[in-house]
């Protein structure tokens, strides 16, 4: 069964002083404008809106757009501002906070509502956007967006949005070896990632086919431009997923001028993005490119411990091309890929390292590749049609070898295990969306995924050296997805809103029709309430279709190809105050059914809704879908957005996840962890002459309930040789609560005489230094369990510079 962990915590004397030599290089004097930009449009049909007056309160800066939507603000001081938009028959909106540097021009677009009753005058008033809330107007609850500043701006978060969101009411991820999320105590098998509108392989470095997450993200932030995040009771659009869903979209790059970023962090790399015009018409022709190496490698030669003398190596590539407006309308062609690969050597790790075992050497190669092509055509002034086509390829090639004893020599090793997973999948999506009038609006849409797949799975690892291989999958086939769906969104008033729709998937011999349903009323004084309701179905990971053997009971079977689809109803009732300007606070209770999941014929305790938080699936045959699940919680957040200089985020979640095998027994999930609370708070003081330099200091506090584990059964491992947990107990052991602290401190610099900006991070994770149990595992030499703990104390660091 393959196994692979990558970690990086230490405390190394050199790095201090990496840190002196980085903030040394900063400079501190400061440039006094910078040019800030951007396209207004209607945020139901997507148009252009002229004649929106964009201003700066409290200053004469101002601007109007022209026919195309566009503004231009060309000197703006440096420092956070608020832009206001208004025009009469919108809803007039204020975006606070907006950061103007030297490095980059700004990029602000801004999407209107438009009012039912049209007025011939409008006011500019102090209402602001909601912050936070899903740019997808048919997103009801249990949805909100996040922006590219907010990925790098708390503590701990390794510019990963996986990491970003796990701070979010509902959200849970108490590995600090991967980026798996737990949401509502469902798998993280059951988020779906969409890119660019397309569904997407898991955007992580060494990510394994069926998974969602990996340990080092591959998604570069300065790609991306504010995109929505849902937990629960989806729109119609989504299917495929009972979990949640990333829509994450890529930013088009500056059509007016030619700008470069290099940044260094520890964690993520080096790395270099460059953005442009394509023509000199600034008509929204641009290309957008970034590239990053992993520096794992520099780490260690900075004295840096890493945790094993594996080296993990990985870089990643993205970018996205758009063109003007013009006759066959609007296209982008986008991509992004990451390359992985690491050997773990047993005679280099002891019974303590985190990555490998002693007997055994393991290697490991990801790659994938995810391109595509996107065209909206304007059909008339309140319809356009998209349509989005993508090539995706993955590659996960894994290979084991076991040594009779896990002492010197370490000789006469054999293969005991070995998968090569390849994809290569075609999707295609179109959907049309049409703004009737001020209150109706729908959408329809339908896609197709040809999902090219090539698994070879040969495992011996319960056999002696000399055996023959066990073929425990060899598949090589293109099943395909069919998915449609039509919704709409009517205004009864200002205050009522009713959204509807209904979803379909066909898989091979399953198909699904999933009815979806939110109401929203609006109350006096910010507050709003929210019910929503869906019926959601997901494949199961792809490798379990195509398992035809159980290498511990011996036992073949491939009617694991029969299996339909896991299924979920949704409940969720939410309530939103936004009482003061910058303040608000949510609370959303929810109630999840999942039924038609995959257990054993015979009675047992197995689920597959345990499954997908690691790097591979269990190697469970003959499963039937005749299992159920429950997930229910309440969540409450309290949230200041960043202003006048500090935010402050506060998240809990109370909730219980069951499910039932083919046994009939209910148990806890292995992801029930109870409860997860997270306090987030950061302070930016403006300093230099001109205040257009800034000082900031964030901390974050995030306590999970320990996770339920099945135990091991020592005797049965001893005997075999290899771990074999106890399976009469499913999930029966709780582990330790999880508990960590981090702080970051930051410093932001513009230069006087030139278009250039520099930041410098130091995060400090894990300050208290606690040793956080991830997992008990067997370990052969010592013929007992041991405790694998996760990341201690680890400083990383961040340096960029724009210009």
């Amino acid at each position: 069964m393959k196994k692979l962990t990558i970690l990086t915590p230490v405390t190394p004397t050199r790095f201090w002083l990496l840190v002196a030599l980085l903030c040394a290089s900063l400079m501190t004097f400061a440039q006094s404008t910078q040019v800030v930009r951007g396209v207004v449009t209607d945020k139901t049909s997507e148009m252009p809106v002229a004649g929106v007056s964009v201003t700066i309160p409290g200053t004469n800066l101002g601007a109007v757009t022209d026919e195309s939507g566009r503004y231009i603000l060309p000197a703006v001081p440096l420092g956070r501002h608020a832009f206001a938009f208004g025009s009469a028959g919108y809803h007039q909106i204020t975006i606070p906070e907006v950061l103007v540097a030297a490095g980059h021009e700004v990029i602000l677009d801004a999407a209107l509502e438009q009012r039912l009753v049209t007025l011939n005058t409008f006011t500019i008033t102090a209402r602001s956007a909601k912050k936070g809330a899903a740019t997808n107007e048919f997103a009801a609850g249990s949805a909100r967006s996040f922006n590219p500043e907010d990925v790098t701006r708390y503590a701990g978060g390794r510019n990963d949005p996986s990491k970003l969101v796990s701070n979010y009411a509902g959200v849970a991820a108490n590995s600090d070896a991967r980026n798996d999320i737990v949401v509502r105590g469902n798998s993280p098998a059951g988020v779906l990632w969409r890119i660019e509108g397309s569904p997407a392989p898991s955007p992580n470095h060494f990510s394994t086919l069926g998974t969602t997450g990996g340990p080092v993200s591959a998604l570069n932030t300065d790609m991306l431009k504010t995109s929505d995040f849902l937990t629960g009771a989806f729109p119609a659009e989504y299917g495929n997923a009972v979990a949640a869903v990333f829509d994450i979209d890529f930013r088009s790059g500056n059509s007016s001028k030619h700008e470069e970023m290099f940044q260094f962090n520890m964690f993520s790399g080096l790395e270099a993005t460059v953005e442009g015009p394509l023509n000199n018409k600034n008509n929204g022709a641009a290309y957008l490119a970034s590239y990053r190496y992993g520096v794992a490698q520099i780490a260690q030669s900075v004295g840096l411990n890493i945790g094993t003398q594996a080296v993990p190596h990985y870089q990643d590539w993205a970018f996205n091309i758009t063109t003007g407006n013009g006759a066959l309308g609007k296209w982008s062609f986008f991509g992004m890929g990451g390359l992985s690969n690491i050997a773990l050597i047993g005679s280099k790790v002891d019974s303590t390292d985190f990555y490998g075992q002693p007997d055994q050497d393991a290697y490991d190669k990801s790659n994938f590749t995810y391109v595509g092509v996107k065209n909206t055509l304007d059909l008339d002034s309140r319809t356009y049609l998209r349509t989005v086509v993508t090539y995706a390829h993955t590659l996960d090639k894994y290979d084991q070898y076991r040594y009779p004893d896990p002492v010197p020599p370490y000789e006469n090793r054999w293969l005991n295990y070995t998968s090569d997973n390849r994809t290569s999948s075609f999707r295609f999506s179109s959907f049309l969306n049409r703004k009737v009038n001020s209150r109706f609006s729908y959408r329809i849409g339908a896609s197709g995924e040809a999902l090219g797949l090539n698994i070879q799975v040969l495992d011996k690892t319960a056999r002696p050296a000399k055996a023959p291989f066990d073929t425990v999958s060899n598949y090589d086939g293109t099943p395909f997805l069919l998915q449609y769906f039509g919704q709409f969104k009517y205004r009864f008033s200002e205050q009522f809103s009713v959204i509807g729709g209904v979803h379909g998937m066909h898989f091979e011999q399953s198909s699904a029709v999933e009815p979806r349903l939110s109401f929203v009323y609006q109350l006096p004084v910010g507050q709003s309430v929210s019910l929503s309701y869906g019926l959601h179905s997901q494949l199961q990971p792809l490798p379990v279709y195509f398992q035809t053997y159980d290498e511990t009971e011996h036992t073949r079977d491939s009617t694991n190809r029969k299996l339909g689809f896991t299924r979920a109803q949704h409940v969720v009732l939410g309530y939103e105050w936004r009482f003061l300007p910058q303040w608000r606070f949510k609370a959303e209770a929810y109630y999840q059914y999942l039924f038609d999941v995959p257990v054993e014929r015979t009675s047992s305790g197995f689920s597959m809704l345990n499954a997908g938080a690691d790097f591979g699936f269990p190697d469970k045959v003959g499963l039937a879908g005749k299992g159920s699940g429950s997930n229910k919680g309440i969540e409450l957040t309290l949230e200041r957005f960043l202003n006048k200089g500090y935010y402050v985020l506060l998240t809990g979640s109370l909730f219980d996840s069951r499910y039932k095998g083919s046994d009939g027994i209910e148990r806890n999930t292995a992801f029930n962890y109870k409860y997860v609370f997270n306090v987030l708070a950061g302070r930016e003081w403006r300093v230099g002459h001109s205040g257009s330099n800034a000082f900031t200091l964030d901390a974050r506090v995030s306590t999970i309930g320990g996770r339920y584990a099945t135990p091991v059964d020592v005797a049965a491992s001893l005997k075999a040789g290899y771990e074999i947990d106890d399976t009469l107990h499913y999930f029966s052991d709780r582990l330790a609560d999880y508990f960590r602290l981090d702080t970051k401190f930051g410093y932001r610099t513009n230069s006087k005489k030139h278009k250039l900006s520099q930041t410098v991070y130091l995060d400090l994770q894990n300050i208290t230094n606690r040793k956080n149990i991830f997992i008990l595992e067997y370990d052969q030499a010592k013929g007992n369990t041991v405790p694998v703990y996760q990341i201690r104390f680890f400083p990383d660091i961040l340096y960029r510079i724009d210009f």
